[in-house]
């Protein structure tokens, strides 16, 4: 070797150990960027580790052709600079692929949306980065390779390190960068660490050509440009952006409520009304659950507690009612406290719902369970197993409410399986969709609903009058009793028992994935069928028109 650098070879295994570092990195990070526009389902890890599986794999082929070709570890080295900066830039402009590449998908396809949109944005942003660094380890080997009796011996330490760095690279975005600085820091952190391994090299080497420090002037200008981590830049009432281990987080406000959403393009998590009462949103209708007791004070326990917009209601609508909460994202819990007025009688416990039940003993009147989000179902909230272990832990005349938040009538939708899965363990079930809205609140009991909500085993006006006290108080609760009687009897009206099939979802098979990209499909084409027939009847310049551009 002709580098004083790489004469003692450390430096060469410490390039493959954090070459492995930031490949993980990266792939982690990918998740977390691409999460905000298609989810965080198992369909988008898949195309995530598929696209970075044949990235490395064309890399390999094409570094070990290189290696033999021209062995000098300076082409090596110019490969992690350029990979260095392109990561580097993924902050500046990854988001705004990801747009891109989505209106264009949308106007393109008519099915497999997310599938598409999310290769071809995975394709685009990270295919070539990391084909750069799967280069590396074929070429360390051939320049770290004097013998063929040290061989077996070289190959290993370098397996070792790239090991080691990917295990290191795997735990530290998901436990200190990502929650502590965001998803764009990340990207520049490990992007600066390949920057610098280069560096070394060439400095080291003294370098006269400029290509090393022009990258570094490269990343310089990400590091200006890439720290901003706001995933939603056209949104101009966001109080809060963040990430947390488990999600990204967006609160936004408006003169009537404050919106806690985990993804830019669609939906809404959780709402808070700033002047109390109903939402005109699905926990309005989720209401009934607790009126179906007909206890004055059923206890309640939410499963996906979010920031406690059902848990806030129903400690308005049934003082006294006991209610707890279980909510994986802490952070959430954080800003439930901070921006939502959770109650402070609500216990929160921060766990996986389903594992949360199968270790209390409690049983309750209601139980809640809304934690699907979109296409971002977990598969082991939607089986047999985990609604029966919901039913044992109900009363006798307790309810189970579920939030189905991809509504739909069609045959073999993610809806009907879910419908018919928990017919199989409830012998009473009964629906009610939201107007305006894709959601279906789907209500179960081992025993048979009332027909009618309205104002059952809750005060009516008439009742109110023996009650003694603050006058504005009780003006307040029979207003209350009002608006919850209203909603009683919209729901009653759209309340349809339900006739079970039987597609069934079980812990060994539940393929939620799939069905809930189907139906994100036929939700997006209803709502951009019309943008679609202009563009193909008027073109590109009559959709701009349409758009106000």
């Amino acid at each position: 070797m002709k580098y004083r650098i790489l004469q003692n070879k450390w430096f060469l295994y410490l390039t493959e150990f954090f070459s492995g570092v930031s490949v993980m990195a990266v792939e982690l990070g990918a998740s977390r960027l691409l999460a905000p526009y298609f989810s965080s389902s198992q369909i988008v890890w898949t195309i995530i580790i598929g696209v970075i599986m044949i990235a490395m794999a064309l890399g390999n082929l094409y570094g070990g052709r290189a290696a033999d070709k021209d062995p000098d570890p300076a082409r090596l080295y110019r490969r992690i600079l350029i990979a260095a900066v392109w990561i580097a830039a993924i902050p500046v402009a990854g988001k705004y692929v990801i747009l891109g590449v989505s209106a264009l998908m949308v106007l393109a396809i008519n099915t497999n949306f997310l599938i598409w949109a999310a290769f071809a944005s995975c394709m685009i942003v990270f295919v070539f980065p990391l084909f750069l660094l799967g280069t590396v380890t074929p070429c360390l080997v051939r320049a770290t390779i004097e013998s063929l009796d040290e061989g077996g011996r070289t190959v290993g330490r370098l397996g070792a390190c790239n090991t080691i760095g990917s295990i290191i690279g795997t735990f530290l975005p998901t436990f200190v960068t990502i929650p502590s600085v965001g998803t764009s820091v990340t990207f520049l952190i490990f992007a600066g660490i390949l920057l610098a391994i280069a560096l070394i090299f060439f400095i080291s080497a003294k370098w006269k050509k400029p290509g090393p420090y022009i990258a570094a002037a490269l990343f310089v200008l990400c590091v200006i440009f890439g720290r901003n981590n706001s995933f939603a830049f056209w949104e101009k009432d966001l109080v809060y952006e963040g990430e947390s281990v488990y999600n990204y987080l967006q609160v936004r406000e408006d003169p009537e409520k404050i919106i806690l959403s985990t993804n830019v393009l669609f939906g809404v998590q959780s709402v808070t009304m700033k002047e109390g009462g109903l939402t005109g949103l699905y926990y309005d209708y989720a209401l009934a659950a607790p009126v179906m007791t007909q206890k004055e004070a059923p206890s309640v326990l939410i499963l996906g507690n979010g920031t406690g917009t059902f848990a806030s209601q129903c400690t308005r609508y049934f003082p006294g009612a006991p209610v707890e909460g279980v909510e994986i994202d802490g952070k959430i819990t954080k800003l439930a406290e901070e921006y939502f007025s959770l109650p402070e009688e609500v216990k929160v416990t921060e766990y996986d719902g389903r594992a949360y039940i199968q270790t209390v003993k409690e049983k309750y009147d209601v139980i809640m369970v809304d934690a699907y989000q979109d296409i971002t179902i977990p598969f082991q909230m939607s089986t047999t197993e985990f609604f029966t272990l919901v039913r044992d832990h109900l009363t006798e005349d307790g309810v189970m409410v579920v939030n189905l938040s991809m509504h739909s009538d069609g045959e073999l939708s993610i809806n009907h399986y879910l419908c018919d899965t928990i017919a199989s363990v409830f012998p009473y079930v009964a629906t009610a969709d939201v107007p305006y809205t894709t959601n279906r609140e789907l209500f179960a009991s081992m025993k048979e609903m009332p027909a009618v909500l309205l104002e059952q085993g809750r005060l009516s006006s008439a009742d109110s009058a023996p009650l003694t006290g603050n006058t504005e108080a009780l003006a307040a609760a029979a207003a209350d009793q009002a608006d919850l009687s209203r909603m009683m009897e919209t729901v009653s009206a759209v309340l349809t028992p339900y006739q079970a099939e039987n597609h069934i979802l079980t812990d060994d098979k539940a393929p939620v994935e799939v069905l809930g990209m189907r139906m994100i499909d036929q939700l997006i084409s209803e709502e951009l069928s019309y943008f679609k027939n202009i563009f193909e009847t008027e073109g590109l310049s009559g959709l701009l028109k349409s758009l106000g551009i």
